[in-house]
């Protein structure tokens, strides 16, 4: 990413420079794809949120203040318009009840990671996350892939950040029932072959 700022940019388009946004696009276009699509879960729906989310920042561009990050205020317009399509579809989300939720559970899958190769291990996580509601899947992407800050995505859900702990804790714990899940099988059809 280029060292100039996204700052320096908005105000280019506010002063006229239809073309600087572009470079805003392009800068952000794969990870506003990529939470679309973990929300929305169909790829030529997630490829209309993403462009509607890019129509919308720039027709709200004037309204972006800088009180947070450009970054943090597009994934909430992303976030936002996710919500919207979804209600629009009105979609039902896989539910994983906590109830089986267990520290044992973690150690197991924690156990179960470490004796996957590092590239299964990313798909396999990834997989796991798509199979949470896409609140969830959009949480915990941007804590663990975006590494944004609870407060960023506090702002992006538009909750607090007690809230953000809360269902981020509540989103490990269904993430950790569904990696168990999954990995069960292959640990036990790993030691079935020795």
């Amino acid at each position: 990413m280029s060292t100039i700022t996204d700052q320096h940019y908005i105000d280019k388009i506010l002063q006229g420079d239809a073309n600087a946004f572009a470079v805003l696009v392009d800068r952000y276009k794969d990870m506003i794809f990529t939470l679309s699509i973990k929300m929305i879960k169909n790829r030529e729906e997630a490829e209309e949120v993403a462009q509607d989310t890019f129509i919308k920042a720039y027709n709200s561009l004037v309204k972006f203040k800088g009180d947070s990050k450009f970054s943090t205020w597009i994934y909430k317009i992303a976030y936002n318009t996710c919500l919207d399509r979804l209600k629009k579809n009105k979609k039902e989300d896989n539910n994983i009840s906590i109830d089986e939720f267990s520290a044992h559970l973690i150690k197991t899958m924690d156990t179960a990671l470490s004796a996957l190769e590092d590239k299964e291990r990313k798909q396999t996580i990834q997989n796991c996350l798509n199979l949470l509601p896409s609140e969830e899947n959009f949480l915990l992407t941007l804590f663990y892939f975006e590494d944004q800050s609870l407060e960023e995505i506090g702002k992006v859900m538009n909750i607090n950040t007690n809230n953000v702990k809360v269902k981020l804790f509540r989103s490990r714990q269904k993430l950790a029932v569904i990696l168990k899940n999954q990995l069960e099988p292959e640990i036990i059809e790993c030691y079935e072959r020795k």
